[in-house]
């Protein structure tokens, strides 16, 4: 390393040079912290309405942008976000979210005390409105439900 002695030729004595090199270490360390804080953290702030999703196999899709999550629950209450909406408004509530990205990833969460038909109306409402990436998200079995702020 660069701790070695500087000493003149013809002296007897010698002095310490500082060492000038950064220790990334404790860097790396806060860091790897960090991510794995956030990693803990954020699958927990996704929703925000509480429903009771109903059980299903299928593996997780990856993901490379935010979806947009829209929420029917057991009353046949329809939110965006965290926001409640009428069905009537929905498609154009979505083409303003999205900016009117046709290929904006949609996700349908529903109670599964909803009834078929409600939740196929509001999935047949969005693709209607020219949204093609939509898909209904379950809880995976044995996994408990995620936590919400309540509404």
């Amino acid at each position: 390393m660069a701790g070695g002695m500087i000493g003149g030729k013809g002296k007897g004595r010698g002095r310490y040079r500082p060492m000038a090199e950064i220790n990334v270490t404790p860097l790396v360390d806060v860091m790897l912290v960090l991510l794995i804080v956030f990693m803990i953290t954020a699958p927990m702030i996704t929703s925000g309405v509480n429903v009771n999703l109903p059980q299903a196999n299928a593996k997780p899709v990856n993901s490379d942008s935010t979806p947009i999550t829209i929420t029917v629950n057991a009353q046949n209450q329809i939110f965006l976000q965290n926001s409640q909406v009428q069905i009537d408004n929905l498609v154009a509530t979505l083409q303003q979210i999205s900016k009117n990205n046709q290929d904006q990833r949609i996700f349908v969460r529903g109670d599964q005390a909803v009834p078929y038909g409600d939740m196929l109306q509001v999935m047949a409402t969005i693709t209607q409105g020219g949204f093609t990436k939509v898909a209904l998200l379950a809880q995976q079995p044995g996994s408990a439900p995620p936590p919400a702020s309540g509404k």
